[in-house]
């Protein structure tokens, strides 16, 4: 039996010290001692007569068995915490991030399908994490699943890196991007463009991790003159000032094409998709696919 040789405390400790690489950070995350913590590692790694840990550079790096464990720890402990809202009749709760680019503008949508679909659940929404916070957050089980933007057939086909541990994922909607500028630019009468006539122009971005600065790189190539403004309200309003070009998704210039401070260029673009990542293994958790597959519906 399962109890007979390890507990979920220390199941809990376990992924502590994955996830902080020392036992005094793990110890102080859990309020507990540094001697506490290090007991329990030693009677789990006794029990599974395996050893999980080994000293690094960068502090506690996990085995072969220890990145094993990694996966079973998180489902066993989502399982146990399922089967108390259940016996309890509580709600089921899902943790869901969100880029913060997506919380006005998609997040509500997909809240409103699983409010639908689902009414017995709960949702809890993060939107104060970058994309590979949010990833990490996914991949060590501190989010049911994440909304993000990216593209093609694969995830990370935007251009990050998506992590080595097997992720599963669903494209939402599409998300159309705009190429705007200025009414006085240069450009704006032109009725077709292509990607070379963007050469040296001024394109307003942010920073190399956004989104909308790999669908750049992906979409306009090398040509432009990249200028770094800010998050999404700067470039836009940057824009509006004439001090360059900017691709930013077509929801958050709607209200500036609508009132003339800024024009869409005629070089066509293809949709960027909202994506819905989640690891694959909680796959098998009681319900979460039924779930996770309701915020696709229209």
């Amino acid at each position: 039996m399962l109890g007979s040789y390890v507990e979920l405390r220390q199941l809990t400790t376990f992924e502590a010290v994955i996830r902080h690489r020392t036992v005094t950070d793990a110890a102080v995350a859990l309020g507990l001692a540094p001697s506490s913590v290090s007991q329990q590692i030693r009677t789990l790694e006794t029990a599974l007569a395996v050893t999980l840990f080994t000293r690094g550079p960068k502090g506690m790096e996990p085995t072969p068995a220890g990145e094993r464990l990694r996966g079973w720890a998180r489902t066993l402990l989502d399982t146990a915490e399922q089967a108390v809202h259940d016996v309890r009749t509580e709600r089921r709760r899902l943790r869901l991030g969100a880029l913060e680019t997506l919380a006005g503008s998609h997040v509500p949508l997909v809240l409103a399908r699983l409010a639908e679909h689902r009414p017995d659940i709960t949702v809890d929404v993060t939107s104060d994490r970058a994309r590979q916070g949010l990833l990490t957050d996914v991949v060590e089980g501190r989010l049911d699943a994440a909304l993000l933007l990216d593209a093609g057939d694969d995830l990370g086909g935007l251009g990050f890196p998506a992590p080595a541990e097997p992720l599963a994922f669903l494209d939402l909607d599409p998300v159309p991007l705009a190429l705007v500028a200025a009414p006085t630019h240069a450009l704006a009468g032109r009725t077709s463009l292509g990607p070379s006539d963007l050469d040296h122009e001024r394109l307003l971005v942010n920073v190399p991790e956004c989104s909308f600065w790999m669908a750049g790189q992906r979409l306009l190539g090398t040509g432009p003159e990249r200028v770094r403004a800010g998050g999404v309200p700067v470039m836009r309003s940057w824009a509006e000032h004439g001090l360059g070009i900017t691709l930013l998704p077509r929801f958050a210039v709607t209200d500036s094409l609508r009132a003339g401070t800024l024009v869409r260029l005629a070089l066509p673009l293809p949709d960027l998709s909202l994506r819905l990542v989640w690891r694959e293994d909680r796959e098998a958790l009681p319900g979460l696919r039924d779930i996770l597959y309701a915020a696709v519906r229209p």
